[in-house]
């Protein structure tokens, strides 16, 4: 069956291995970006076919933006059959009490609010569908709890609890949601970030995406609720 997806932030490093795998697949595949240079890179990389990829700037902190965004989506292929809601973000270097309310605000912002409006928006589409799939990116941060960035773990943590949560109400409705726990994930911009790390063992884009590639899928349907560690050898 062919599914129209919906991928928020997924012209990053992640994102864009995953519509390496699923554009392959004649899915129809909406996503969202926000940096322009990375949806300029992204568009070099993908011949984009209006029929098969819509890209769109979307800031998924925005309610009513990401609301208008799917519902454009349904309107134009008929139906949503599923969303990976990949936007996020890392601050680290603060504890609880070096936490100002600035970066507090914007791990949430970024990491939590933006996938909360995200599933939030798609529910009723994919529940009217009688079957979807919801994948969201949480962290190992959120079960781990290192030391240093006290605000990115609490987002992360409310993301694995969203899911959860979402997990629950779908019961029995034909949609499932799970949530991704990866590591630090090899990609050149975390190496810029972490100059002096050892990358080896860091899972890269390709091997998270291979996962989120089987929960899209028609196999995956025991699966629900599930948080899934994808920590590489890290």
């Amino acid at each position: 069956m062919q599914k129209t997806l919906v991928i928020t932030g997924g012209t990053g490093g992640l994102g864009t291995a995953l519509v390496r795998r699923l554009i392959n697949d004649d899915h129809r595949l909406a996503i969202t970006y926000l940096l322009p240079d990375e949806a300029e890179q992204f568009e070099q990389e993908f011949d984009l076919d209006e029929d098969q990829v819509l890209l769109v700037r979307v800031d998924a902190t925005n309610a009513e933006a990401i609301n208008t965004f799917m519902k454009s989506v349904a309107d134009r292929w008929g139906a949503i059959h599923g969303l990976v809601a990949l936007v996020g973000g890392w601050a680290g270097g603060r504890d609880v009490v070096e936490t100002d309310d600035v970066r507090f605000e914007r791990m949430l912002d970024l990491n939590l609010r933006s996938t909360f409006n995200s599933v939030r928006a798609v529910l009723p589409y994919l529940v009217e569908t009688g079957w979807g799939r919801i994948v969201t990116v949480g962290s190992r941060a959120a079960v781990d709890y290192p030391t240093g960035q006290a605000a990115f773990n609490i987002a992360k943590a409310g993301v694995v609890a969203l899911t959860r949560s979402v997990a629950q109400e779908l019961d029995g409705t034909g949609v499932t949601a799970n949530v991704l726990l990866p590591s630090v994930i090899d990609t050149p911009a975390t190496r810029r970030s972490l100059p002096y790390a050892d990358y080896v063992d860091w899972p890269t884009p390709e091997e998270i995406a291979a996962v989120a590639y089987f929960l899209l899928s028609d196999d995956s349907g025991v699966i629900n609720g599930a948080e899934i560690p994808v920590y590489g050898r890290a």
